[in-house]
């Protein structure tokens, strides 16, 4: 049996019968993530011993009849910027490197309550801060697609562990679409809940008004068992609350007649985004088309405002965030220093990367005297124009349709060369974040070089359901989410069919591509 080619829920409903044992699964991930990390590097700790442990444990209490949930003995990995109690939980950066938390997330708590077991922390970009996974501390996470080419970020391990058939699922963190970008760079399923319907406690934060958990799978079915596991109130994060009355999983039905689905026409015919992304994006209305969904094109005609709003907040909020980092209580501390002032400088200019560093500046900037109007209290208001503009854009559909981002997966090293245009890969997934609206990225096809292109469905707050069930309607339909990249990764390609590649498997540049796409 290939575990690689599970979902989540087959891989649970495996156990379940009896037909595959807990141990079984889980050492078929540890094998897979220690035999493919010096490749992939999407792994920054690996738990052997303890995730055998706890798979026996987990075995005994579904054998005795204790635990029936529908992911209980499957394998999962949690970003590491997510507290797990006993395990090294470090954001990717050296002022963590050795921090071992003595608590989990209430995610964490919960998703284990359910019966996964966590067989490791994954990689991503320092603190979260990046697009690309390649500001980690621990190096650059790849592309398992094309190891020349970066995942995206900032939850780009979690992407390749699922693109690569490690794990069915993985949760990660999405700030201005830190799940949904690496999702479809990678070619796997990424969903951020409205905020507030998972707790943030046990998360380490980079911008608390924007961050949210939320699952990178394989699916959209697995996407809703993992947020059905971990969502809810919880007293120990005051923004969350229950908000759904049902669980999401049950809610995917795959009708999509009658739903009304708004098309921003800006995010389509524009010289931001790549023609072959558009092209694919448009062959997703023409299947829901098909399927009975009424298609509307809308507009919004703020996305440079949202963009920068988005910027300024998160760096603004996280220069406030990480000053708690300054060598004294926990973290990196300097070696050497004169006093306390320079103690503070030392540990921080040691512990943190160079991206993290930049942001932080710029956010102590914003917040500053003389600046703090000019440039926060300004975003802050653009943040509710466009929160009352989507509102207007739901009034009269259901959901929206964009691409996951301008274009596929880059080649690695450009976020060092060019990284205004890797800041941009942001711009249809930050939306979501300031609005606090549900959203998920699905993989819809290939370019010519063989990268998966994602689209991404957003929906109005607490109805999360329907933009699943959008997925799920979209994954019954076509198979793009059941490519799994070739784990025999050799010099940058993955050695795809020329159908899927292009003329050639290993073609790295588009040579004269139109760069625009009328619907």
């Amino acid at each position: 049996m290939n575990f690689s080619e599970l979902t989540a829920l087959e891989t649970g409903e495996l156990i379940r019968l009896r037909k595959m044992s807990v141990t079984e699964a889980v050492t078929s991930a540890l094998d897979a993530a220690e035999a493919l990390n010096p490749k992939l590097n999407s792994f920054i700790t690996i738990c052997r011993e303890k995730a055998l442990k706890r798979a026996a444990e987990v075995q005994k209490r579904i054998t005795d009849g204790t635990l029936s949930s529908p992911l209980a003995g499957v394998p999962v990995a949690v970003k590491d910027n997510i507290c797990t109690e006993g395990i090294r939980t470090t954001c990717a950066s050296k002022m963590l490197e050795n921090f071992v938390p003595f608590y989990s997330a209430t995610a964490v708590e919960r998703l284990e309550r359910a019966g996964a077991v966590i067989i490791g922390k994954l990689n991503m970009d320092e603190f979260a801060m990046g697009s690309t996974s390649e500001t980690s501390y621990f190096g650059p996470v790849r592309n398992p697609h094309d190891i020349s080419r970066t995942p995206g970020g900032s939850s780009g391990g979690c992407a390749a562990a699922v693109a690569s058939g490690i794990v069915s699922g993985t949760l990660g963190s999405d700030t201005g679409g830190s799940v949904r970008q690496p999702a479809g760079c990678c070619g796997v399923t990424g969903f951020k809940p409205t905020y507030g319907a998972v707790s943030r406690y046990g998360l380490i934060a980079y911008a608390s008004s924007l961050d949210q958990i939320g699952p990178v799978c394989g699916d959209a079915a697995d996407c809703a068992a993992f947020t059905d596991a971990v969502c809810g109130r919880d007293e120990r994060d005051s923004t969350s609350r229950d908000m759904f009355s049902g669980s999401l999983l049950s809610s995917l039905t795959g009708d999509v007649k009658g739903l009304r689905i708004g098309v921003l026409k800006e995010s389509l015919a524009s010289d931001k985004v790549d023609f072959e992304v558009s092209a694919k994006v448009a062959e997703v209305i023409k299947e829901f088309e098909k399927a009975g969904a009424v298609i509307k094109k809308v507009s919004f005609p703020y996305f440079d405002e949202a963009f920068s709003a988005y910027y300024t907040i998160a760096m603004a909020e996280a220069s406030s965030n990480l000053a708690r980092f300054d060598g004294v209580k926990y973290g990196f501390r300097a070696a050497d220093y004169e006093d306390l002032n320079d103690l503070y400088c030392s540990s921080r200019s040691e512990g943190f990367g160079e991206e993290v560093k930049k942001r932080i500046l710029l956010g102590t900037t914003i917040l500053s005297g003389g600046y703090y109007d000019a440039y926060y209290l300004k975003a802050m208001k653009w943040r509710e124009i466009i929160k009352a503009e989507l509102n207007k854009i739901f009034s009269e559909t259901d959901l929206l349709l964009t691409p996951t981002a301008p274009e596929t997966a880059p080649l690695s090293g450009r976020s060092v060369s060019d990284p205004v245009s890797v800041y941009y890969s942001d711009i249809y997934t930050v939306l979501a974040n300031l609005a606090g609206l549900p959203s998920v990225s699905f993989p819809c096809g290939t370019d010519r070089n063989g990268m998966p292109v994602g689209a991404q469905f957003t929906g109005r707050a607490a109805d999360d359901g329907r933009v699943l069930n959008a997925v799920h309607a979209f994954q019954l339909m076509t198979d793009y989410h059941k490519l799994k990249a070739d784990l025999n990764i050799q010099n940058g390609c993955t050695g795809q069919s020329d159908a899927q590649a292009g003329n050639s498997p290993c073609y790295q540049e588009k040579q004269g591509v139109e760069k625009t796409y009328e619907i």
